[in-house]
């Protein structure tokens, strides 16, 4: 079937299913769309389009090769911390993700229910995750890289982390094994880490659109978004700022006043333009959803921040990992849990 061409302003968004992306024909305007255009009508006659499709919705939606969670993170780490107060490791981070991706909840997994994580559940990729830490110390986190094509036949990335929470593997050799193994893969980020009460605190950091070997990071605080750690995103500055004066004040909080303020961080939403770092990583891809993408919490139609977790480890060990998630595909709709326990190491 000849379809009529698209007025420009779409037509810079969706390509046909022949060139690889997904194209939905919604006829029930009850089904919530995956995405949606701002600015493009609901209504094809309005966007210009006749033929067999009027009538119907022409709904934007996710590329078959879509980017996955595109995340942000914000972390502290001192292993040594001079105050009996202080913590070790303060962690922030969003998961942006499609609404309806089947996912779970964080909780124990794995031998003796070791590893807290929650878990991915879509078809294929079912138990990949985008951050956990186990009782062991074994902590590790994923964001991808953002660029405009992927790779339908690469490797899901979600396993990278699983596979590290669950191995005896120090963060250092997993990393350099993986990036051995790194062009299997579309673009990633992965932070992975060995906390440790007795031997102190080890973090590495390795990214695939990068430097070939891992690093050890040093003591300090970072941020990292879809590029390579550090690169200076507008949204990433802006959050990692926010993220810094409530550390500055974490010694004096109680507990859970830091965690909330750290989750008022995660959920700023003011978008950080222009940044032409983003379009020029990003170009067409990222541009009909730039003004949202380019804030901390995302929030489209169909996709956003539909999870915020803070990781708090004290200088005794004891970890506090807390997450707030979207329910029912709902962002007006959130719970929020918290986990405790104990590092073995």
């Amino acid at each position: 079937m000849h379809l009529p061409a698209l007025p420009v302003s779409l037509s810079q968004c969706v390509e046909w299913k022949s060139c690889g992306w997904v194209r939905r024909d919604q006829t029930d305007p009850d089904e919530e769309p995956h995405a949606l255009l701002e600015g493009v009508s609901s209504n094809p006659r309005q966007n210009g389009r006749q033929g067999p499709l009027a009538g119907r919705l022409v709904i934007l939606c996710e590329q078959s090769h879509s980017q996955g969670p595109m995340c942000i993170i914000f972390f502290k780490f001192d292993p040594r911390p001079v105050s009996k107060n202080a913590y070790r490791l303060i962690l922030a981070a969003n998961r942006d993700e499609f609404y309806h991706r089947p996912s779970k909840v964080a909780d124990f997994w794995g031998n003796n229910n070791e590893v807290l994580s929650g878990l991915d559940m879509e078809e294929g990729k079912e138990g990949g995750t985008w951050l956990g830490i186990s009782t062991r110390g074994k902590l590790a986190a994923l964001t991808n890289y953002l660029q405009p094509r992927q790779d339908r036949d690469a490797r899901g990335r979600g396993e990278l982390v699983t596979h590290f929470l669950t191995t005896d593997m120090d963060s250092l050799s997993y990393l350099k094994k993986v990036s051995a193994e790194g062009h299997l893969y579309n673009g990633f980020n992965l932070i992975a880490a060995d906390l440790s009460t007795e031997k102190g605190d080890v973090i590495c950091y390795y990214g695939n659109r990068g430097e070939p070997e891992p690093v050890v990071l040093a003591p300090g605080t970072y941020g990292l978004s879809n590029a390579l750690l550090e690169t200076p995103w507008k949204k990433l500055c802006f959050g990692k700022q926010l993220f810094l004066e409530a550390v500055e004040r974490s010694q004096a909080l109680p507990k859970d006043v830091l965690i909330a303020q750290l989750l008022h961080v995660l959920n700023n939403d003011e978008a950080q333009l222009p940044d032409p770092a983003i379009e020029d990583q990003g170009r067409e891809y990222v541009q009909p959803f730039l003004s949202k993408y380019a804030a901390v919490c995302v929030r489209c139609p169909g996709y956003g921040t539909r999870t915020n977790t803070i990781i708090l480890v004290d200088a005794d060990g004891h970890v506090t990992f807390t997450e707030r998630s979207m329910l029912d595909k709902d962002p007006s709709c959130w719970e929020t849990s918290t986990h405790e326990f104990k590092l073995q190491s």
